[in-house]
């Protein structure tokens, strides 16, 4: 299913009138149009690529000039496909807005997490602390036994040690659309949306946001 490429602005709260709030997050759309059709024909699978916003004159590639003068396009900031069921619906330069979402309730929304660098094993994976007594001398959070006797004798693949966190790819399923405002194109979500202000996210129809009909469930 097409979806839309989003800045994400930040987070706000709004009160209801029974005195609630509601955290939504706050998500910029910026002129995305579809820059190339793909097909089973030729690329093995149907699939539009869309593009947003513009990009600095001193950032464009060669390369990037000649694959958007085929379809007659401003060059924009990153390519996203979309696998569609029918391509035929689409047509090269379409600009793509909030009425997209318009019949819709809830969403996915695809982003690439904050990164905060080399973890240890407590603040990666949650493991629990160490005795702070009992003569524990400067293991308190050290993961503790990793492996096993001479069989196998190895560490298992896969194993929650310590290292990267985040900067990793993050899908958020079935989120709420609170509201549209198609006329400064802003979308406004429920929730905590993954990666930080500035950055790109992918919001799209849910997947399991149907009925039993095959019919997505409207606002």
């Amino acid at each position: 299913m097409l979806g839309l490429i989003c800045k994400k602005i930040g987070i706000t709260r709004i009160f209801t009138m029974n005195n609630l709030f509601i955290p939504v997050s706050i998500l910029k759309i910026e002129n995305n149009r579809i820059v190339q059709i793909k097909n089973i024909h030729i690329d093995g699978y149907d699939a539009v690529q869309v593009s947003y916003g513009k990009k600095k004159n001193n950032r464009i590639l060669r390369s990037e000039i000649g694959h958007y003068a085929k379809s007659n396009v401003n060059i924009g900031i990153g390519l996203f496909e979309f696998r569609v069921s029918n391509i035929n619906n689409y047509y090269l330069g379409q600009v793509i807005n909030l009425d997209l979402f318009l019949n819709l309730k809830i969403v996915d929304v695809i982003g690439i997490s904050k990164g905060k660098g080399f973890s240890g094993t407590v603040k990666r994976w949650n493991f629990k602390t160490q005795d702070a007594t009992h003569g524990n001398s400067l293991s308190h959070r050290a993961p503790g036994s990793i492996g096993q006797n001479q069989t196998p004798g190895r560490v298992f693949k896969g194993k929650k040690m310590s290292g990267r966190l985040g900067n990793e790819r993050v899908t958020i399923q079935n989120l709420k659309i609170f509201s549209i405002d198609s006329k400064n194109d802003l979308l406004l979500i429920n929730g905590i949306l993954p990666g930080k202000n500035g950055g790109n996210l992918i919001v799209k129809p849910s997947i399991k946001g149907y009925s039993k009909n095959g019919i997505i469930n409207k606002r």
